[in-house]
């Protein structure tokens, strides 16, 4: 099988079974998702989602973030994975976001990694998410799916993945397919214990392929 049509199964299966996906983290405008992706990091969307309405109740906007003190940042965050440096990107972000961009959340990714707390990840999380552009976030569950299937090949960084990704995912599917890959990441094709027998890809997947063979 070509790699052009192992994505090409890859975007039929995924554009049939689940052709509308989006991201589980809970949010109601470019501000809050930005502050929930920060939060995510190294961190379950599901602890992420327990934190931030009371977070949102109190810092409805990057302006009232913006004038916050350390400690009352501190004491709403605290229960996630990095407390203390979360706590200084999301107050150093706020600021930022309120002085610079006069409270707009950028769609440019390289102008979201200017924001603190904002790497490539997270800025391509905001492009697809927030604006539909064709941007390819890559966390752990993007990278060891696409490898296992056979999307990425010999990729060593998120940013490999990302670049073999984006070459044969159409512009179109792509905010799409980065929300196809962490799901299935997250509830079939667990790091540990991969669920094949759940799992619709089989045909196609190189993992199952070398499983089966073995």
């Amino acid at each position: 099988m070509t790699k052009k049509e192992r994505y090409n199964r890859f975007i039929v299966y995924f554009s049939t079974h689940q052709p509308e996906a989006e991201t589980e983290l809970e949010y109601a405008d470019p501000y809050q998702l930005l502050v929930a992706v920060i939060l995510s990091a190294q961190c379950t969307d599901k602890r992420v989602n327990i934190i931030t309405p009371g977070f949102f109740l109190r810092f409805p906007t990057a302006e009232k973030l913006a004038k916050a003190s350390l400690e009352e940042v501190f004491e709403l965050v605290k229960s996630c994975s990095y407390p203390n440096n979360k706590t200084k990107h999301l107050t150093g972000m706020a600021k930022m976001l309120t002085e610079k961009f006069r409270g707009v959340v950028p769609a440019d990714v390289k102008t979201l990694q200017e924001l603190p707390g904002v790497g490539r990840k997270t800025a391509n999380v905001i492009a697809s998410v927030v604006y539909n552009l064709p941007a390819m976030a890559v966390d752990t569950h993007v990278f060891r799916v696409a490898a296992r299937i056979g999307l990425t090949t010999n990729a060593r960084t998120p940013l490999q993945a990302e670049r073999q990704l984006i070459k044969f995912i159409p512009e179109e599917k792509i905010p799409l397919a980065h929300h196809w890959l962490i799901l299935h990441g997250r509830y079939i094709c667990l790091a540990r214990k991969p669920k094949c027998d759940e799992c619709g890809l089989t045909g196609f997947c190189e993992y199952y392929e070398m499983r089966d063979e073995s």
